[in-house]
């Protein structure tokens, strides 16, 4: 079993533990719980494990928003920062906002209180309460075999939408969307049972082409549509509702549009079921003439037919910022990463490098670092690049941006399917999340001693901090194949591999690697940090080419505290890269999405303060997790707003006193910028931008 629950005595409690995702959450009880498993039919909600226990009171770290669900389903309570609520005697479930996903059933009264800075679950008496929790792994169900034939892979790519666990609108939370079956190249086309696409009364026709489908996939996954080659390409319905989808626009930007639309305006219709009313939908529904209500008993075809009359426009400005934007080199050796790409809901577009100014084209985007920039630098170093291993992917409008292809990306994360099935091959395991720093020249000790003093410093959460110095390529080498949760690197790498002092260590000369995160701040480390990713790691950040030791150390001291806040590896670097002239030399390779440490809040955020005037203005920006990734809501711990809003992306600006400021940067250690400047929010007050 992935989850399991650990009786605490010091301080008492209950620890929840998701062994395959590292995810671990603890809730304090009076005394030492006596823990037993009972069904997961004793909870109210889907569950994949559950124990009971005695207790009067339970306790949580942080403040945690809960939903309260009477005997019926109905919710008779939410419960968030700062407030509270008196339940009579009756049986109730309770949904619970923790990092693992959680449940409690009880039968009693109920007295639950959200303070400044934990959130206290009080009961009649002692009273018997049951624990469920859910996992967030998922892992593709079955494997589809196609050929390369445009025609194959379209049937395949009709079954991603069969890991829907729902077609109404809630599918657009995380937790109801299943992961893809996954995809093998083969001599022909087999699908296995189970895996048909669901009877959705939607259709894609597409164009019979390998990049037709790879940018059509998420769309097609997330309305669960059946896929036809068709001359015009085109989403239609049973209902005969057709919406074009070659526009003047292109038929890449109009696949994106309608992915995105379709999914903001599920999140608002599903506000009319059980889930809490989204902040977006104020604003949303003073720009449409669509009657949620009558949309939440609609069937999808329906629903997509009234979505899609309303123009883009009127939308466009609430949809949240998408987390990942995904190019596709569109040939038979990317087939395989697609169903992880779609996983994440990602906007696929496979347009290879972006228009360069060089050839008379205006730069699609002012990158600081580019594909010439590489090549001098190289050649200064003595190293000779062929400029066709490099390719400079369009800039998008989202978070992060990820290249799937031969090359060597630009501005962009390289992923890879050897990365997504390390995840999945990923072993349970217990105890502390296990942090190695490797520091392998004597003369970059500043960089070990900023990293030593942040990893490991979360009260909640149990780690295994150890440092190696001056390895030799044997000791290396048998660090690099043991067992790490993440490996920070800190040394000199060149073509030939790590520098040791007896020599060089080339990762393709091992036969595995135990890390599944890591760090390689040294130069050029790519080759190596790929290597590592296909013997067994799952990502890591890694330089394209030389750096300079005072810019690496402000990227891995500053990596090394988002990491420790719980921003997974692509989105901790995005911030990163912006904070040093260095930044734009690293990029992640293999699956970015993975996180190191779980965040405090269950969301990973990024505070902008500006001076508002008789106080602060402070800008919340979201980040998602592949834990809780797009249609996942967050509120602030901000005295008098109770609103939910959806991630990821800025919230919006809210206006503080002093004091209240303090109080909101002491909660948790988060990010923050404070005139442009990267700071930490315990170590920032008003007076340090007056």
């Amino acid at each position: 079993m992935h989850l399991q629950f650990d009786a605490l005595t010091d301080p008492c409690g209950i620890a929840i533990v998701d062994r395959v995702e590292r995810q671990r959450y603890q809730l304090r009880t009076p005394d030492r719980p006596s823990l037993t498993t009972v069904d997961t039919d004793a909870v109210r909600a889907p569950v994949d494990a559950a124990v009971r226990f005695e207790t009067g009171a339970v306790e949580f770290p942080t403040v945690v928003p809960v939903h309260v669900r009477d005997e019926s389903g109905s919710v008779v309570a939410d419960v968030t920062h700062l407030d509270e609520a008196s339940l009579p005697p009756g049986r109730y479930t309770l949904d619970l906002g923790t990092q693992v996903k959680s449940y409690l059933a009880v039968e009693s009264g109920l007295e639950v209180t959200a303070g400044v800075d934990r959130t206290r679950i009080a009961v009649d008496g002692t009273t018997a309460m049951t624990l469920g929790a859910r996992s967030s792994h998922e892992r593709p169900a079955a494997t589809v075999t196609t050929t390369s034939d445009p025609g194959d892979v379209l049937a395949a790519v009709e079954t991603f939408g069969s890991a829907l666990k729902s077609l109404g609108p809630e599918r657009s939370y995380p937790t109801l969307r299943g992961h893809p079956p996954a995809l093998e190249l083969g001599t022909e086309l087999s699908v296995p049972d189970g895996v048909e696409p669901p009877d959705s009364g939607i259709t894609l026709r597409l164009p019979r082409s390998l990049a037709a489908a790879a940018v059509a996939a998420p769309l097609s996954y997330y309305l669960g549509a059946s896929v036809e080659p068709g001359e015009h390409p085109a989403l239609v319905t049973e209902t005969g509702f057709e919406h074009r989808l070659d526009t003047h626009r292109g038929f890449e930007e109009e696949v994106a549009r309608v992915l995105k639309q379709c999914f903001l305006l599920d999140c608002i219709t599903r506000t009319e079921g059980d889930g809490p009313t989204v902040h977006e939908r104020t604003a949303v529904e003073a720009a449409v003439d669509l009657e949620f209500a009558a949309l939440s008993d609609a069937t999808l075809p329906e629903q997509v037919a009234r979505y899609l009359s309303v123009p883009f426009a009127r939308v466009e400005d609430h949809v949240p910022d998408w987390r990942l934007v995904t190019h596709v080199d569109p040939t038979p050796g990317t087939l395989e990463v697609l169903p992880f790409v779609v996983d994440d809901l990602a906007i696929v577009r496979t347009q290879a490098d972006a228009p360069s100014a060089s050839a008379g084209v205006p730069a699609a985007v002012d990158r600081e670092y580019t594909r010439d920039d590489v090549i001098t630098r190289s050649a200064a170093a003595g190293t000779d690049v062929d400029p066709k291993e490099f390719v400079e992917p369009q800039a998008e409008d989202s978070l992060e941006q990820a290249w799937v292809g031969d090359r060597i990306p630009i501005g962009a994360s390289k992923l890879s399917t050897a990365a997504f099935r390390n995840r999945l091959d990923r072993d349970p395991t217990d105890g502390d999340i296990s942090i190695t720093v490797v520091q392998n020249d004597a003369r970059m000790s500043e960089e070990r001693e900023l990293v030593d003093g942040v990893y490991g410093d979360r009260e909640t959460l149990s780690f295994d901090v150890s440092v190696r110095r001056s390895l030799s390529t044997d000791e290396l080498a048998d660090v690099l194949a043991s067992d790490h949760d993440f490996l920070h690197y800190i040394g000199h790498i060149d073509h030939e591999g790590f520098t040791c002092d007896d020599g060089k260590l080339d990762v393709t000369d091992l036969d595995v690697v135990g890390a599944d995160t890591f760090l390689l701040n040294a130069c050029n480390s790519y080759h190596q940090g790929l290597a590592m990713v296909e013997r067994g790691a799952i990502g890591g950040i890694v330089t394209l080419n030389e750096v300079i030791n005072s810019g690496a150390v402000d990227i891995g001291e500053t990596v090394a505290r988002l990491l420790n806040c719980g921003f997974p590896l692509r989105s901790a670097l995005t911030i990163a890269r912006e904070e040093s002239f260095m930044g734009a030399q690293y990029i992640v390779v293999g699956d970015g999405g993975i996180n190191v440490t779980q965040p405090a809040s269950g969301t990973p955020n990024l505070l902008d303060i500006t001076d508002g005037g008789n106080g602060a203005a402070v800008e919340i920006q979201t980040y998602t997790t592949d834990e809780a990734g797009l249609g996942s809501i967050y509120t602030p711990y901000i005295e008098g707003i109770e609103d939910f809003y959806l991630t990821s992306g800025s919230i919006g600006t809210f206006e503080f006193s002093e004091d209240e400021l303090q109080r909101f940067l002491n909660l948790e250690n988060v990010p923050v910028r404070v005139d442009g400047e990267l700071r930490w929010s315990r170590s920032v007050s008003l007076e340090s931008f007056e």
